[in-house]
């Protein structure tokens, strides 16, 4: 608690009383009656002021607090964006595609429509989660013989050959079908103003392009659109980009088509014959997301959803059911035993799903084994408390019988929410730009492995394992939706925010800022750690084998989110945003119509 301040022993008066006590000089019978008035004043003041909890918080901003819908971003232009769409009549699914486009305007390295999505949507009215796969597909043409004749033996990350056919258009057009209320006229027109008018470049972003120029620099149209100037953009200078204002104009008169069937798509194409890639209109033309079942798991009275792979959600979900076998209320939150236990539970998860995740369509997957309490358990039973295990192979799982990124989230007033997640995979992703379109096309390629005896080998119009993945998560009258960004971060970072959720009860912004760790690599006792996390507990882990990495507070490399709560008994919605990020919670405007 913050101490009680001493006024009446620290503040030098002029007038004579005050001066008298604060030296000791003066009758005996006036210091007490001064000492006693003026602690009096003192509580009372800080009694008036705030409650005495609040004096102590570690959140650096509150929750957004409304009736109305709240749309939480990475940017606060395209959060309003989305507001601006639900205080128009919009409801979540308008004011997430709203807030999506203008996303891939105002933060293209992350994000944008060369890239992949996928969603998950709360139906107020049937009370019914859908998950939505908006990852797209290899082409047709590119194979592991394909590879091999031009003799690559590792995947490429970056150029024509690691582009997958970028998802998000069409699955913005499967959302509005199916959920929304508005065209993609009046969805996409803020995304179109501020790609031809223009906005001021924030500061993570400019220090994420700036980090870009030698990938941009390869692609002449690249470093067309995003170097003008031949240098990166600013803080606060004004970035325009007329070309994908063009390409977003073609969607919002034509639809999803005019992505993959039109003049979009045979830029693309063309761009790809030209420099020697494998990509067809065909490979565009027959391309669609699709509707899928998502998966969960209980943790200590909540239910946490995810999407089904070919995501690597799966991997929270197991986290999760690890963790429950640990009594990490009881160890305190960011103790050195419940770091341990969760670090360890990362590598156990982890190793199964970079082993058996990869396109169901392909692969059979044991989505249910990894999923199991029972297995679980098993696999818990591996984490020493006292000793970092560094070389964690992947279990065995019961098989079924036979037969770089944005996140967003949205609630409206009526109870609707949307968790949508969208990238590009690396910044800037493939670093290529097709003649005209204005964006960059996504290198979610870079995910398939080279081994053709691995659920993720490469193949024709096959999903590679993906990174990003929506969270959602439920206990009665509550129900949060969320997402933390950032690779192979995204996982851990998931089961890290429900168990501040869950286990030591912090509210979605407390739950969201909150130091975290991350471990990018797979093998090894390496761990990343935001300097919040107090010596003594880094110390205490390090004595275990962990070989801590340290970074800033607030750092990029644990991820941004965001977050929203509905409590559907009051019809209160909550909004959270990640400091990680340049973002805010914004809530839909009151109405203006005059009142009768």
């Amino acid at each position: 608690m913050t101490a009680m301040p001493q006024a009446p022993a620290r503040r030098v008066h002029h007038r004579e009383g005050f001066q008298e006590w604060r030296s000791g000089s003066g009758p005996s019978s006036v210091r007490p009656t001064f000492a006693i008035a003026i602690l009096l004043i003192s509580i009372a003041i800080l009694a008036t002021a705030a409650p005495a909890s609040a004096q102590d918080r570690t959140q650096t901003r509150s929750m957004v607090i409304s009736r109305g819908g709240i749309v939480a971003a990475e940017s606060p232009l395209a959060a309003q964006a989305g507001a601006a769409i639900l205080a128009r009549g919009g409801n979540a699914v308008d004011a997430a595609v709203a807030a999506n486009a203008a996303m891939g305007v105002v933060e293209p390295m992350m994000n944008g429509i060369g890239g992949d999505l996928f969603a998950i949507v709360y139906e107020a009215k049937s009370g019914k989660l859908y998950g939505l796969n908006a990852s797209g597909w290899a082409p047709a043409g590119l194979s592991l013989k394909f590879l091999k004749s031009k003799g690559i033996t590792e995947m490429p990350q970056s150029g024509i050959l690691a582009i997958t056919v970028p998802g998000a258009v069409d699955g913005w057009s499967k959302l509005l079908a199916r959920f929304g209320t508005k065209q993609f006229s009046e969805v996409l027109a803020p995304a179109i103003y501020y790609a031809r008018e223009g906005f001021p470049v924030p500061e993570w972003d400019a220090a994420y392009w700036d980090d870009s120029v030698k990938l941009l620099q390869r692609d002449k149209n690249a470093a067309a659109t995003f170097l003008p100037g031949g240098r990166a953009p600013r803080v606060g200078e004004l970035f325009r980009n007329p070309d994908l204002a063009r390409s977003l104009e073609l969607i919002a008169a034509g639809g999803r088509d005019a992505y993959y069937r039109g003049s979009i798509a045979k830029s693309i194409a063309a761009y790809s014959a030209k420099i020697g890639g494998p990509m067809t209109a065909a490979d565009l033309a027959e391309y669609s997301s699709e509707w899928v079942e998502p998966i969960s798991t209980t943790y200590r009275g909540w239910t946490v959803y995810e999407i089904p792979p070919n995501g690597q959600g799966i991997a929270t979900l197991e986290m999760l059911n690890i963790l429950e076998g640990f009594s990490l209320a009881k160890y305190g939150h960011n103790s050195a035993d419940a770091l341990h236990a969760m670090i360890e539970a990362k590598k156990l998860a982890y190793a199964d799903m970079y082993r058996y995740v990869g396109d169901p369509k392909f692969s059979e997957i044991p989505v249910e084994g990894l999923a199991s309490k029972d297995y679980a358990a098993a696999r818990a039973k591996l984490i020493d408390m006292a000793k970092a295990n560094c070389n964690v192979p992947p279990g065995e799982p019961a098989l079924p019988a036979k037969g770089d990124t944005t996140y967003l989230t949205v609630v409206d007033a009526d109870g609707n929410m949307v968790s949508l997640i969208q990238s590009n995979y690396s910044a800037f992703g493939s670093g290529l730009v097709a003649d005209g379109t204005g964006f960059a096309l996504q290198n979610r390629g870079g995910l398939f492995k080279l081994d053709p005896q691995s659920p993720d080998a490469l193949a024709g119009h096959k999903r590679p394992l993906h990174t990003i993945i929506p969270g959602f998560m439920t206990n009665g009258h509550e129900r949060i939706a969320f997402g933390i960004m950032g690779g192979f971060n995204q996982a851990q970072a998931h089961a890290q925010f429900v168990s501040n959720v869950v286990d030591f009860g912090l509210n979605i912004q407390e739950a969201m800022e909150a130091a975290r760790f991350t471990k990018r690599t797979f093998a090894g006792c390496d761990v990343d750690m935001e300097d919040r996390i107090p010596a003594a507990v880094r110390d205490n882990l390090a004595a275990r084998g962990h070989q801590i990495i340290l970074h800033g507070a607030y750092s990029a490399t644990m991820g941004g989110g965001q977050a929203v709560e509905r409590n559907a008994d009051t019809g209160v919605n909550f909004g959270a945003s990640d400091p990680r990020k340049d973002g805010e919670a914004i809530p839909e405007a009151a109405p203006t119509r005059a009142q009768p």
